[in-house]
């Protein structure tokens, strides 16, 4: 029985992880678990599983609902109760499914106590790869990815993420926009964006996916994780979203990870590695796909994607300083206060604010992600 710690509960990962651990109870144990301000949600969740201690960022939301969680559950609220769940002395595996800056604190305290972190917060490789890598490997941790694309490197590395290797190449799906011209993204609304033609995701995740800097993102992450120099990772589109990611050995072999579109899957492998158990997803019928496609991807043709690539390029605080301002402008096009193409607009302006500095602590990737995303509403 592995005990889970489960940060972002009501998130579209945290409910998949629910989902997993509820298939397997002989085998997953939720022993913590957090939410930011779905209480509704959260207060179903936790009198259903029952953790030892469940933790709402909200103080507010966590006080509307203390007089009905059922006896022998815990509440607390805010910052430090959070930082109890990432390092809780029962878990087992700590399971950071937040989005944002925010969960790079939460990843770097379940390290530092010593946690098997299963990864699904893209942003603590993308801001602070190089603290949490460092951290990880003081400690002799592996960090097991969540993200479809990196399991799939993963498994296809054999679980090693120190394997040799000629080149990783991480798929895209292309978003709902991937035929759109310019001139016809000028006008699209976020339901369009949010329309994503193969995956099922959260809000953020969703429209990262139509610029493509989501795709940015995982080549930082494909970095730190594999220790992959940038000309090292290749990136192609692929529609259909059943090859995963491939990996490419000196003997020119692919090796790829397949299958219909489900989190479940590396969601499980993260908690039952080095086992396999099952998790609720379809088999694939590969008479029912037909064909599976492969397209280049143009740098040039996507500013975020570019965006993100150069920022790795530039390294120091610019990763950073990439999704602070990407989170702003994001949550501004999801509030109709912006349109699409200025989500690249908004982050090219402020990168082009910053100097070079080393991002080698927190409290130095906290203050430029801070002025990242100040510059990002002043420009807006």
């Amino acid at each position: 029985m592995k005990n889970i710690a489960l940060i972002g509960s009501t998130g579209s990962i945290g409910k998949q992880v629910i989902d997993v651990c509820e298939r397997n109870k002989d085998k997953f144990n939720i022993v913590a678990m957090t939410a930011g301000s779905n209480a509704d949600l959260f207060l179903k969740q936790i009198n259903h599983i029952k953790p030892k201690l469940a933790v709402m960022q909200n103080e507010g939301k966590a006080k509307s609902i203390t007089h009905l969680i059922a006896e022998g559950i815990r509440l607390e609220c805010g910052e430090q109760a959070l930082l109890e769940v990432a390092s809780y002395y029962q878990a087992d595996v700590v399971v950071v499914a937040i989005t944002g800056f925010a969960g790079l604190s939460l990843t770097i305290e379940a390290l530092k106590n010593g946690k098997q972190v299963a990864l699904a917060n893209k942003e603590s490789l993308v801001v602070g790869g190089e603290i949490v890598m460092r951290l990880a490997k003081e400690k002799n941790i592996g960090i097991i990815p969540i993200d479809s694309e990196h399991s799939a490197l993963w498994q296809a590395l054999n679980y090693k993420t120190d394997a040799k290797y000629k080149r990783l190449i991480i798929t895209a799906s292309g978003g709902p926009f991937l035929n759109k011209t310019e001139k016809e993204l000028e006008s699209v609304t976020v339901n369009d964006a949010l329309t994503h033609p193969t995956w099922d995701m959260g809000k953020k995740i969703t429209i990262d996916s139509a610029t493509l800097l989501n795709k940015g993102y995982e080549v930082i992450e494909a970095k730190w994780l594999y220790n992959a120099p940038i000309e090292k990772i290749s990136t192609v589109i692929h529609p259909e979203s059943i090859v995963h990611s491939l990996v490419e050995f000196d003997d020119n072999a692919l090796m790829a990870q397949l299958s219909y579109p489900d989190m479940r899957l590396p969601i499980s492998l993260a908690l039952s590695y080095p086992e396999r158990f099952d998790c609720g997803t379809k088999s694939l019928c590969l008479e029912d796909v037909g064909k599976l496609t492969f397209l280049p991807l143009e740098r040039k043709k996507y500013k975020c994607y570019d965006l993100a690539l150069t920022s790795i390029e530039k390294g120091g605080c610019y990763p950073a300083v990439l999704n602070g301002a990407g989170e702003v402008a994001v949550n501004a096009f999801i509030q109709g206060a912006i349109p699409f193409l200025k989500i690249g607009d908004v982050i090219e302006k402020v990168l082009q604010k910053f100097e070079f500095i080393k991002a080698d602590s927190y409290s130095v990737l906290k203050t430029v992600d801070e002025k990242a995303r100040k510059l990002a509403r002043e420009f807006m």
